[in-house]
């Protein structure tokens, strides 16, 4: 079974911040997720995700950063979007970023050096052994994945819709 979190920017103005409504549209992008990939209005971190985040909040915390400032953003920034009045918030997980917070995530990821990240927290995430340089390579290319989808999105000035596909 695979598990990925699917970003997705979009207007804000052509969305319901509704479940059923999101859901939907979510899934219709997912079905066109690699054309949506090259065309750079989506991204997708399969597995990993959390283990990104923490990359960002270890180095947050490793520099003496507020770990709720723009570090929390590009994986879990944003609202949930509920199913309805009492509903669980985190079934399936879907949170929606309006376009400020996206562009906030964008400037972070801009101004955060990948070395730097690595440097100050990937050993917490690889190791040193054998493998480091795999694990290594993996979290910069989620990253440059992710720097790139909130760069391009927040130039649009579009908010993001994420969602945990299982």
């Amino acid at each position: 079974m695979s598990i990925h979190v699917h970003f997705r920017a979009v207007a804000a103005s052509e969305i319901r911040e509704d479940h059923t409504w999101l859901t939907a549209y979510m899934w219709k992008a997912w079905d066109e997720h690699v054309d949506e990939c090259e065309a750079g209005v989506a991204t997708s971190i399969a597995k990993v995700w959390d283990a990104v985040a923490d990359l960002y909040a270890a180095a947050a915390d490793a520099v003496g950063a507020d770990a709720d400032a723009p570090w929390t953003l590009p994986i879990y920034g944003g609202r949930p979007v509920a199913h309805g009045a009492g509903a669980d918030l985190h079934d399936p997980p879907m949170i929606f970023m309006d376009p400020p917070e996206v562009s906030l995530a964008a400037d972070f990821l801009a101004a955060v050096s990948f070395d730097g990240l690595w440097n100050s927290a990937g050993t917490r995430f690889g190791g040193r052994g054998p493998d480091h340089a795999l694990f290594r390579q993996e979290y910069l290319e989620h990253h440059e994945s992710l720097r790139s989808f909130y760069a391009q999105a927040a130039s649009w000035g579009h908010a993001v819709v994420k969602v945990v596909w299982a």
